[in-house]
């Protein structure tokens, strides 16, 4: 009996004494996962700072907190777009040149010369106004010189063109038809004139443009003057000592 209680205490303490060693093991083996881990972790930070500091991205400790922006690189911040100076930009005379091409007075807007926009549209609204009246007096005319020579009474448009009183007879018809005819012809020519003269204020507009521009480089000097004295000029071909000299004028003139 002795010996069997014995063997069960033996047995007790073995199996106690393998529960500790499991135990100890188990938390071994966690104390080195995490000693791993935080080995882990720590390696990641430092590559994250390295590759940080080679493409120039300030760490977040390091920003200014206290001006609003938080985690943004001072990079960043500086490589905000400036603003434009208007006092030191000057044009470009090829951009001019195409946007007045393209569009009307568009070189005269790029070139900040706003006050010439009224002279060029004004140009524009004149000429087609006048191409748009000379074309209805045109047309207008035409017709009453037609009906007036088919000798059909039911159309005569040509009387609103008669004062009052007035009829157009077989002895006075050939003097209307030919004053019919060259109001046709003359309004016909201002039409075709309006549109030529069109054109022209178009092509001084380009023109325009693209030579404002190209002053806007050019250097002139601040000491712009002209200066007019009176100047004696010796004449070498006179003996005469009294005809030797001569008073003129001198003119000088400093750009």
């Amino acid at each position: 009996m002795r010996v069997w209680v014995l063997l069960v205490v033996v047995m007790l303490g073995w199996t106690t004494a393998s529960a500790q060693t499991v135990h100890v093991d188990s938390l071994t083996r966690q104390r080195v996962a995490n000693d791993s881990l935080v080995m882990a972790v720590d390696s990641m930070f430092n590559r994250l700072m390295t590759d940080s500091a080679l493409v120039g991205i300030t760490p977040v400790d390091s920003v200014e907190q206290d001006k609003g922006v938080p985690f943004l690189a001072k990079d960043t911040l500086s490589t905000k777009r400036k603003k434009r100076d208007w006092d030191t930009w000057r044009p470009d005379p090829k951009k001019a040149l195409w946007l007045a091409l393209v569009i009307p007075g568009g070189g005269q807007i790029y070139n900040r010369k706003y006050w010439k926009l009224p002279i060029v549209y004004g140009g524009f609204m004149g000429c087609i106004y006048a191409m748009r009246w000379n074309d209805m007096m045109y047309k207008d005319y035409a017709q009453a010189y037609v009906d007036l020579v088919d000798n059909d009474p039911a159309t005569a448009s040509y009387n609103q063109f008669l004062h009052l009183g007035q009829q157009i007879t077989e002895a006075n018809k050939s003097r209307y038809e030919d004053i019919f005819q060259r109001r046709k012809d003359k309004y016909r020519r201002w039409r075709d004139l309006s549109f030529f003269v069109m054109i022209g204020v178009y092509a001084l507009s380009v023109i325009d443009a693209y030579v404002d521009a190209e002053l806007s480089v050019f250097d002139i000097s601040k000491d712009l003057s002209m200066k007019v004295s009176p100047a004696v000029m010796g004449n070498g071909s006179s003996n005469n000592p009294l005809y030797a000299t001569s008073v003129g004028v001198n003119c000088s003139i400093n750009f």
